[in-house]
């Protein structure tokens, strides 16, 4: 035995494992260094297969790491992977033991730099301006002065201390807080769910609905303002059906649901400003409308006295004016008396000249009027009944002679369609082959009552059928051409008359 050999025999202390356990003790101990990790890089290649889980790569410039992020954690990210993003992912590393493949399991995904934040932002606004979200015939108008004002912020900030303070100061309200994260996962939710939830208050329910909305933050960072940028926030505000006021960040700073809601305030005391008016201010333009009011009726009702002082100058003595219509009133009481006299009078004497007519004097003479009127109306019914009768016998002269034109008419067509039936019969029997035959010719009919038309057609034995003008006969052929010796028939030439024997030339 050669050394080799017997070094290859001898027995060796390296452990041997197989492919799944050298596998999963990788992973052990690549999960054991790295529990949890943040990794800043590209997004590469993102794909979401049907699975509902996300693949992608993170890149630099050096290296490649493979990321997956399961379907459970993608609603909790916040935001879409997108290629080329650049974020920071935290999660734990673990390997892929059917590629031998390391990855990163992704839970969390930050964007990496104000400038990816601000495409981000810019890319969400783009979308939903042409979703018409931002349209300002949309826009509510701000009631004047509303009862209950509605306000969703953080507890415990000094946003909610400054609205309260600004409230009481120029307007004091009722106010109902919805308390909400402002900032974090979770603000969005809460915020989008504090919009809803005021929009579904009833009017007349238990808890009053607010007739306008505050929503506010104080300033901060892009990152720290993300939330009301989120796309379910906007798309709360704009479905928003009690007016809005967004009052998010300082002046400088801008979000999305700025550009949904119905009023954007620089900060939220300027929210508090827009949303009451100054009680004073109201107080004095309410005073100062009342002095103008009387004023305006003090004049009124001195222009009306000068007016009634100048129309009594017009009139005359009222003592007089009755004194005048008394003394009339009594010129007219004796002309009254002394006409009513007379007209008793005058009727008297009428009567009196007046001449009663005899009632048989009447009656004679409506008895005329009557006989004359009746013969009126007999001479018009006779000359009626002479007209009626003149026309009924010119009617029926005319209905006379039109059944005697019709009776010729008729007479008339049936002479022609005989005549024209009779040439139709003689021109069929001229065109009938029993014609042919009546001058001495048959018709030769094979057993299958086909036309003959030749003798090379027959053979030795068949059948045939000869039909003349007086009857059919039965034959049979003795001796025929055969099928085989048949020769092609020479055709015939167009003024070849003869009548050989060939019965096709006769029909």
């Amino acid at each position: 035995m050669t050394e080799a050999n017997a070094l290859d025999a001898a027995p060796s202390n390296v452990p041997e494992f197989s492919v799944s356990e050298l596998s999963f003790a990788l992973k052990r101990q690549l999960e054991g260094a790295f529990p949890r990790v943040r990794v800043r890089g590209e997004v590469s290649q993102p794909s979401f297969p049907r699975s509902g889980h996300c693949y992608f790569r993170l890149k630099d410039e050096n290296a490649v790491l493979d990321a997956v992020c399961w379907k459970t954690t993608l609603p909790r990210l916040g935001l879409k992977i997108e290629e080329g993003m650049e974020v920071i992912a935290t999660g734990k590393i673990t390997t892929y033991a059917g590629s031998s493949r390391y990855q990163i399991i992704i839970d969390r995904v930050e964007l990496a730099g104000e400038g990816a934040l601000l495409k981000l932002l810019e890319d969400r606004r783009k979308k939903l301006a042409a979703e018409g979200l931002f349209d300002t015939e949309h826009k509510r108008p701000l009631p004047f002065l509303p009862e209950i004002v509605g306000v969703v912020t953080s507890p415990s900030g000094a946003v909610i201390r400054d609205i309260l303070h600004r409230l009481a100061d120029r307007f004091p309200r009722r106010v109902l807080v919805w308390p909400v994260a402002v900032q974090g996962d979770k603000a969005a939710r809460e915020v989008a769910a504090a919009i809803a939830g005021f929009n579904r208050l009833p009017l007349e329910g238990p808890v009053p609905r607010p007739g306008v909305l505050i929503v506010a933050r104080g300033g901060g960072s892009l990152e720290d303002l993300w939330a009301f940028n989120e796309e379910v926030v906007v798309r709360a505000a704009a479905a928003s059906t009690i007016p809005l006021i967004s009052a998010v960040g300082h002046e400088t700073d801008t979000t999305l649901i700025d550009f949904a809601s119905d009023r954007r305030a620089p900060t939220p005391t300027a929210a508090a400003e827009m949303a009451v008016p100054v009680r004073a201010d109201l107080i004095a333009q309410t005073l100062d409308f009342g002095q103008r009011m009387i004023a305006c009726l003090n004049r009124a009702l001195r222009e009306a006295s000068v007016a009634l002082t100048g129309l009594a100058r017009g009139l005359g003595d009222p003592v007089r004016l009755i004194e005048e219509r008394q003394q009339r009133l009594d010129v007219c009481g004796e002309r009254l008396a002394l006409a009513t006299r007379q007209l008793v009078e005058r009727r008297d004497h009428q009567l009196a000249a007046a001449r009663l007519v005899s009632p048989l004097a009447v009656i004679n003479a409506k008895e005329q009027a009557l006989v004359s009127e009746v013969r009126v109306l007999e001479g018009a019914m006779r000359r009626y009944v002479s007209d009626t009768h003149q026309k009924i016998e010119r009617t029926a002269e005319r209905l006379e002679q039109f059944v005697e034109r019709i009776r010729r008419s008729l007479g008339e067509m049936l002479t022609r369609g005989d005549e024209r039936i009779e040439q139709l019969g003689k021109l069929l029997e001229s065109y009938s082959f029993h014609s042919v035959l009546n001058r001495g010719f048959a018709l030769v009919r094979d057993q299958d009552g086909h036309p003959v038309l030749s003798a090379t057609d027959t053979q030795a034995g068949d059948t045939l059928t000869i039909e003349f003008a007086d009857g059919r006969i039965g034959a049979k052929v003795t001796d025929g051409i055969g099928a085989a010796s048949r020769t092609p028939t020479p055709p015939r030439r167009r003024d070849d008359r003869g009548s050989g024997g060939n019965q096709g030339s006769l029909l």
